[in-house]
């Protein structure tokens, strides 16, 4: 799909719905411009968006059997969907901030109660203690370095997918919509 793009021009992330009800998630009360995408659509939107470099644009071109009736469709898609996708993208870096602040949280536990552990195995007698106070001793080393496990996966692992989906989610919020009219297959 991406391989015969000219630089510049948007990757193209195509639906083949019946009807605007279908991108929507039905349980949702709002005015469309403030509806939830239905959970399907918008995980076939992200993984595409993913798919591709952060950097590169990216176009969503719905196709529709019915056009609604009374509004402009590619308005008022366009709306929803930028609406959408804003939102998320508020939620990815709220979920993000959280992240880092457990993260300094996590390592916070971790370098007190590793240094607790350091302290405490140096008090049972350092090299010349009796074999089970060796047991002891290194068990409380591991014990401290096990602590600092969180704080490293959060810093070395879990950052970086979340800020990948946050910016996925600002690029949708802004991308280009279009809306195409389909003939409904009468053969199948």
């Amino acid at each position: 799909m991406s391989g015969d793009r000219d630089k510049g021009l948007p990757h193209c992330i195509e639906l083949n719905l019946r009807d605007v009800n279908q991108l929507f998630n039905t349980m949702d009360p709002s005015p469309f411009h403030e509806k939830d995408l239905d959970h399907d659509a918008e995980e076939f939107i992200v993984g595409w968006a993913l798919e591709f470099p952060v950097d590169d644009p990216v176009e969503l071109v719905v196709h529709l059997s019915v056009l609604p009736a009374g509004e402009e469709a590619q308005d008022m898609l366009a709306r929803a969907v930028h609406h959408y996708f804003a939102y998320r993208a508020r939620l990815a870096w709220l979920d993000f901030r959280r992240l880092m602040r457990q993260g300094w949280q996590s390592l916070l536990i971790g370098v007190v109660f590793l240094a607790t552990c350091l302290v405490a195995s140096e008090a049972l007698g350092g090299d010349r203690s009796g074999r089970v106070l060796g047991v002891v001793r290194e068990g409380l080393i591991i014990a401290g370095w096990v602590a600092m496990w969180r704080p490293m996966e959060i810093y070395l692992y879990e950052w970086w997918p979340l800020r990948r989906r946050g910016k996925a989610f600002e690029k949708l919020s802004r991308m280009p919509v279009s809306v195409r009219f389909r003939e409904a297959d009468s053969g199948a």
